[in-house]
């Protein structure tokens, strides 16, 4: 009788530290969703707007993924669309930063035009004496919009090449996220 209500106590207290373990178990993976979801939120926000978030951060969730698989896969609803960005948000950030050069090209051009406009039509009214000053703003006015214009399309190219090699990776891993040298 005495072996029974000792065998009882042992079975209730493992039984007990069975729950405790797994309620801290349970703890432990919900702190991880919450901390994963607290690192990755900002940055899939900025993302939206500035792609080069993107690749800035998505080494990072490659290097956790790995580390912390099971809570990657827990966020990640459905496994085509990967925890914190899948490849259609990758591509989607190479259409929205095509996008925006075409934007500012545009309104570059704009604004250059209204600007040597200005310059031309003070040159046509112009004396004699201000004509060369007129003509030098004008050639530095050229010489200024062709060199910010190379400045913003090494850096559109460059972006552009490292979004498109990042889409690559992500298509082609099938989750196993290994960052190529360049990328």
């Amino acid at each position: 009788m005495l072996w029974l209500a000792v065998l009882s106590v042992v079975s209730t207290l493992l039984l007990g530290v069975l729950w405790v373990r797994a309620t801290l178990r349970a703890r432990r993976r919900d702190a991880q969703l919450l901390s994963l979801c607290a690192t990755f939120g900002p940055p899939i926000e900025r993302a939206q707007s500035d792609p080069r978030v993107l690749l800035a951060w998505y080494p990072v969730a490659c290097a956790m993924r790995r580390q912390f698989a099971e809570a990657f896969a827990a966020l990640s609803a459905d496994p085509s669309k990967p925890f914190p960005w899948s490849p259609a948000d990758i591509e989607a950030a190479h259409a929205r930063w095509t996008a925006d050069w075409l934007e500012w090209e545009r309104h570059q051009d704009v604004e250059h035009r209204t600007m040597t406009a200005d310059i031309e039509t003070k040159l046509e009214r112009a004396e004699a004496t201000t004509i060369p000053g007129l003509k030098t703003r004008l050639e530095h006015l050229e010489q200024q919009k062709l060199e910010h214009y190379q400045r913003r399309y090494e850096e559109y190219v460059g972006v552009s090449r490292a979004l498109k090699k990042l889409a690559e990776l992500a298509s082609s891993s099938g989750g196993d996220d290994t960052i190529p040298s360049g990328a």
